[in-house]
């Protein structure tokens, strides 16, 4: 008889019964099998007058999948439950184990953070019971979510034609509003920047008054800025020149929320596209002719790195690059909300460089493997290193100041700088009591800006920092209000 595994998707499946041969029989779920029933008082399949008892029921469409899975566990000496190492995986796991009549109390449970052939057979060897704990938590959310979503949602439609309201969704919805109130009732200031318009050399300078901390001196009208300049002479002497070095560090590695925002920010990718992508990147792709998990699970709030791929990084980084590139990297301590269930987002194989994937994968695939590879290796890697300068000038005792930085060692910019522009901003040389000519004193006006509407990527990053949603359900929450027509994307961009 075959031992019998099932996971929660049929790509994954793929992948998993080429790791581990004829012994074992992998099949899928196709995500949950069963949910809270549409029945009993309310419709809300929650008893909330008995402690709130849930009734379940198998969906419709899952019925095949539920009799081919009873007809393979007939069969099989052994069943592991390889669904998702999250809280929604361990709820599909029970759900799996109730609806096949599995034992809860047998070490049947198998979870791994990348689908490798050696974290499988891992898993396999470290098998456990099914975490009820998380199951609970999951039921709780689940059972919440309909009272609130379900109630809520009927009031709204009665009252103003709503189409649905949620525990998540209206909260989510709530940010955009306050928001768009807040742009509403800002009232934009005027103010003015003076900019002594020089020479030297081959050097073009623009160089900026200054109030008495340093900061671009801003005037409160165009009668001010006249003033000023009225008050201004045609040159002006070099009083004084501050030279220091400054650091600038890797970025932690990737969790959910911020492959989300960096992928919208530098690609323009929907949050749900993002998922889609990294999911198959996690599941496997073809790569010579063999299917391949090329990272690590994809819903994630934890920057923290098993210290084995640390070491493997280092290793790397040093052959690669030289002893001065190898840096050191810790996770912060889990805070707050932060549940550190799994790694970050990271690579699977070091040895497998973006160049020789890349005519294996989409280009979508490829730009979002290109970047997690790279910000991986970042993170092992030395602090760039740059030298800035700031050059003051007095004019007729009005302060003004022009600033340079050059980058000394480029360090994790070695591999990352095509994701963090790092530009030289090359200054002249000069000399304490230097006198340079003006060939133009300019006024400049502007308006304060008041606060930007919410992009997808910014508005994770606010659900994530007020705890609203989980990184699982951020794409999902903001397709909803985008299908309900609760809001809409005045720019559109990619699907």
């Amino acid at each position: 008889m075959k031992k019998l595994i099932i996971v929660e998707s049929p790509s994954k499946s793929k992948t998993i019964q080429r790791y581990i041969g004829d012994d074992y029989e992998v099949l899928s779920s196709k995500g949950h099998i069963r949910d809270l029933a549409i029945r009993g008082k309310g419709g809300l399949g929650v008893d909330v007058e008995n402690d709130f008892t849930p009734t379940y029921a198998i969906a419709k469409d899952k019925r095949d999948v539920v009799k081919q899975l009873e007809g393979a566990v007939k069969k099989a000496s052994d069943v592991y439950l390889a669904t998702d190492p999250d809280r929604e995986g361990e709820a599909i796991a029970w759900h799996l184990a109730e609806v096949l009549n599995l034992d809860l109390n047998k070490s049947n449970r198998v979870t791994f953070n990348e689908v490798t052939k050696k974290a499988v057979l891992e898993a396999l060897d470290n098998a456990h019971p099914i975490n009820m704990d998380l199951v609970k938590s999951q039921e709780n959310r689940r059972i919440l979510d309909r009272i609130i979503g379900f109630k809520l949602s009927k009031l709204l439609q009665s009252k103003i034609k709503s189409k649905s309201a949620g525990r998540v969704q209206s909260v989510a919805l709530k940010l955009i509003v306050e928001r768009e109130k807040e742009i509403q009732a800002f009232v934009p200031e005027e103010f003015w920047t003076i900019h002594a318009l020089s020479k030297k050399g081959k050097h073009e300078l623009n160089i900026i008054a200054v109030d008495e901390k340093l900061r671009d001196l801003h005037l409160k009208n165009e009668a001010e800025a006249t003033a000023f300049v009225g008050e201004c002479e045609t040159s002006m002497q070099v009083v004084d020149i501050k030279k220091k070095k400054s650091r600038r560090n890797p970025k932690r590695p990737f969790t959910t929320s911020t492959l989300q925002q960096e992928m919208a920010n530098k690609f323009n990718f929907p949050a749900r596209k993002t998922m889609r992508i990294a999911q198959k990147l996690y599941e496997g792709v073809e790569i010579n002719g063999a299917t391949t998990g090329l990272i690590t699970y994809m819903r994630t709030d934890s920057t923290r790195i098993s210290d084995s791929f640390l070491m493997q990084l280092k290793d790397h980084v040093h052959e690669s690059y030289g002893k001065e590139y190898v840096g050191f990297y810790k996770a912060p301590k889990a805070k707050g909300n932060v549940q550190d269930a799994h790694e970050a987002i990271r690579m699977t194989d070091i040895s497998l460089h973006p160049d020789k994937v890349k005519g294996m994968l989409t280009n979508d695939e490829f730009r979002m493997y290109a970047f997690i590879y790279y910000r991986t290796v970042a993170i092992l890697m030395a602090s760039a290193v740059f030298d800035n300068t700031q050059v003051i000038f007095d004019n007729n005792h009005h302060k003004f100041m022009i600033s340079g930085t050059i980058k000394v060692f480029d360090g994790y910019l070695k591999v990352y700088e095509a994701y963090e522009q790092a530009k030289d901003k090359i200054l002249p040389e000069f000399e304490v009591d230097e006198i340079i000519n003006i060939h133009e004193l300019e006024k400049v006006q502007h308006f304060t800006k008041g606060p930007s509407r919410y992009s997808e990527a910014t508005l994770i990053k606010e659900m994530e920092s007020n705890g609203i949603g989980r990184p699982s359900t951020y794409a999902m929450i903001i397709d909803t209000i985008l299908k309900r027509d609760y809001v809409n994307l005045i720019k559109q961009s990619e699907t």
